[in-house]
């Protein structure tokens, strides 16, 4: 039994069936960031004066992720067009480049991970703030590369309050009140920034999986039905260009603003 409508476009929306799948599907998607979007801007709207954290993040290492994504959107669309032009090698070739792109971007974002879980806000038991990176932790003391501040505010608005110079501090643990990294758990900042990047990485590694997947095994299609391999290979695209899309919006609200 033939699956109707894989290559002929439907005669009541004039898209084959994979294409008004992946459209109704990225509808979906729409709804869901959208409502995070809408999440971030009640919650920063919201939060006190000063306690809004600015400067947080690498914006020159941030910087590159969109630029890699724009990239690989750009090499998908190569990957396709070589297709319809009946040129498998150079397709074979763009779309492993935007896997490799893939993997760049994932790989960064593991370095901001890492670098934000290395974080530490602590609190002393005589009302001091030391905040830093962790150098050594050990049952007896902690030391971090950082600095003391006056006042938690200080922390909030990195581009008005200036870290001139940090320097290595030697805690003992009988001194520590409390000690916080910054991970999703540390405030209400930390906790959408890891919700919205977290999920954006999630559809990144998913749709690598997925155009891997096209650029391996699933290659073999283009032997045997090489118009429907195609229209997998525009679907994917689509997919693709709509997580570029969203990083697009992300970067500036969460690195610049």
């Amino acid at each position: 039994m033939d699956i109707p409508y894989t290559v002929e476009a439907r005669p009541d929306s004039g898209l084959y069936n994979a294409k008004l799948g992946i459209w109704l599907f990225l509808a979906s998607e729409v709804m869901l960031f959208g409502a995070l979007f809408s999440s971030y801007i009640l919650l920063r709207v919201g939060a006190p004066e000063g306690y809004w954290p600015h400067g947080w993040l690498n914006v020159p290492v941030g910087t590159v992720n969109p630029l890699v994504l724009i990239t690989s959107s750009i090499t998908t669309v190569l990957a396709w067009a070589a297709l319809k032009m009946n040129q498998f090698g150079k397709f074979k070739i763009y779309h492993g480049i935007t896997i490799l792109l893939a993997m760049t971007f994932v790989g960064i974002k593991s370095y901001e991970y890492h670098d934000k879980f290395m974080h530490y806000e602590i609190t002393l038991n005589d009302g001091r703030v030391a905040d830093g990176h962790l150098v050594e932790r050990t049952k007896d003391h902690v030391t971090i590369s950082g600095r003391f501040v006056k006042d938690r505010v200080e922390l909030y608005d990195l581009h008005h309050h200036k870290v001139h110079q940090h320097e290595e501090i030697k805690l003992e643990q009988s001194q520590i009140k409390r000690m916080d990294n910054y991970g999703p758990w540390h405030n209400t900042y930390t906790a959408i920034y890891f919700t919205l990047t977290g999920l954006h990485a999630l559809h990144v590694i998913g749709g690598a999986i997925v155009i891997g997947f096209l650029w391996g095994p699933g290659s073999k299609m283009w032997r045997t039905d090489p118009e429907r391999f195609t229209n997998r290979i525009e679907v994917s695209g689509l997919f693709w260009h709509f997580v570029d899309l969203v990083w697009i919006f992300l970067f500036p609200v969460l690195y610049l603003l």
